[in-house]
C-alpha cells in the first residue's frame, strides 16, 4: 500500500513553487508534487518520496532547489538548528542571525568555502547541507556563533576541525 507524504513548508516559499518548478522538482524527484496553500503533497515509490520530502524541507529552510538537489547525493545530509529556542526575544533572534550571515554574507560565505557545506539563514533556522565532516567543521564554527564568540574564534576552531579531519583521512 502507497502512502502520500504531507509536508507543510512557509507560505512564501510554497509561492516560489509555480508550475515551471513544480514540472522541474517532478521529473527530477521522480514523485507527483501538488502545492496547496502552504501544504505540499507528494506521492511516488518510497524510497523517491523519502528523497523528495528531503529536498522540500531543505528548500523549505531557504536552500535554493539546486542546492537542495545535493540531498540526492550518497553521504549528503541535511541539518537545521532552531536559533528560537536559543533565543526568545525578536532582537536577539535578528542579532544572532545577522552575526551568522556576516557583513555582507561574509561569515556565512567563509563558513560555506572552508567546511564545503552549503548554509541557509532562514526564519528561526539555521540550516546546512554536505557530507558528515562537512556538517561538522560548519558546526564548530556555528555553535560558537550562537554562544556569542568572536568570528575569528569560530574560524579558527573551524579550521581546527577541518585539519583533524584531514589528518584523520590521511591515517585512514
Amino acid at each position: 500500500m502507497r502512502s502520500m507524504e504531507y509536508i507543510l513548508i512557509p507560505n512564501e516559499r510554497a509561492a516560489l513553487l509555480d508550475e515551471k518548478a513544480l514540472k522541474k522538482l517532478m521529473e527530477r524527484l521522480n514523485c507527483r508534487i501538488e502545492v496547496e496553500g502552504n501544504e505540499v503533497r507528494v506521492d511516488g515509490a518510497s524510497y523517491d518520496e523519502y528523497n523528495a520530502k528531503n529536498v522540500i524541507q531543505a528548500f523549505a529552510r531557504g536552500f535554493e532547489l539546486e542546492k537542495a538537489y545535493r540531498l540526492l547525493e550518497e553521504g549528503v545530509f541535511f541539518q537545521s538548528i532552531n536559533i528560537k529556542d536559543f533565543f526568545k526575544s525578536r532582537d536577539q533572534l535578528m542579532r544572532v542571525k545577522a552575526r551568522i550571515i556576516g557583513e555582507k554574507g561574509r561569515a556565512k560565505t567563509y563558513i560555506e568555502d572552508t567546511s564545503g557545506a552549503d548554509m541557509a539563514v532562514y526564519g528561526g533556522t539555521v540550516s546546512t547541507i554536505g557530507s558528515v565532516d562537512e556538517l561538522k567543521i560548519a558546526d564548530a564554527a556555528i555553535q560558537i556563533l550562537l554562544d556569542g564568540g568572536m568570528h575569528k574564534t569560530a574560524y579558527k576552531i573551524m579550521e581546527m576541525e577541518k585539519r583533524k579531519i584531514k589528518e584523520r583521512d590521511m591515517n585512514a
